[in-house]
């Protein structure tokens, strides 16, 4: 048996800094970081800069291609940045990358907006952001592998909460690159 590989999802609505998490947590443990968003299919990123909401229909390939980039992840590990808003979508990642955490990044609606309306050059427009929320089915207790983390804490303090989550998660001591 080989080393486990650490396959985490840093998830959340647009906004919520799931892009500068999932990059200090992947510099953090050595890991390589993908963002989701670049994972799209054109099509869909067309849609979002246009200001239309992505439907399901627009999502399932979209996640099939991050399960599988995250099941040929190789020791120690990735991690990408994705919405994940349902617990379906979450579902069909788990179900083609197998072991997966996700790290929850919860704030409400106003503290987002206002971080939207402040970025440039994004392609996910700040009107879409309800439809976020509209969709968002926040991690329920019985999904055991998430850990929420409040987006109002630096992020360096939020990393730290992670790894100390992930740490206390494995059940044979630490992962390699914990």
């Amino acid at each position: 048996m080989g080393t486990p590989t650490l396959r985490l999802i840093v998830m959340g609505v647009s906004g919520c800094g799931k892009s500068t998490m999932a990059q200090a947590l992947g510099e953090r443990l050595g890991l390589q970081m993908v963002d989701g968003d670049d994972l799209h299919l054109p099509e869909s990123v067309a849609k979002m800069r246009s200001g239309i909401a992505l439907e399901d229909a627009d999502r399932w390939p979209w996640l099939d291609r991050i399960g599988a980039y995250l099941s040929q992840a190789d020791a120690p590990g990735r991690v990408v940045a994705c919405s994940a808003l349902k617990r379906v979508y979450r579902e069909r990642i788990r179900a083609q990358a197998g072991d997966v955490c996700f790290v929850f990044l919860d704030g409400d609606f106003e503290l987002i907006d206002q971080r939207m309306r402040q970025r440039v050059g994004h392609y996910m427009q700040p009107d879409l952001l309800s439809s976020q929320f509209r969709t968002l089915e926040k991690p329920l207790a019985d999904e055991t592998d998430v850990i929420r983390l409040p987006i109002t804490e630096p992020v360096q303090d939020m990393v730290q909460q992670a790894l100390v989550a992930l740490r206390a998660r494995t059940s044979s001591g630490l992962h390699p690159v914990l």
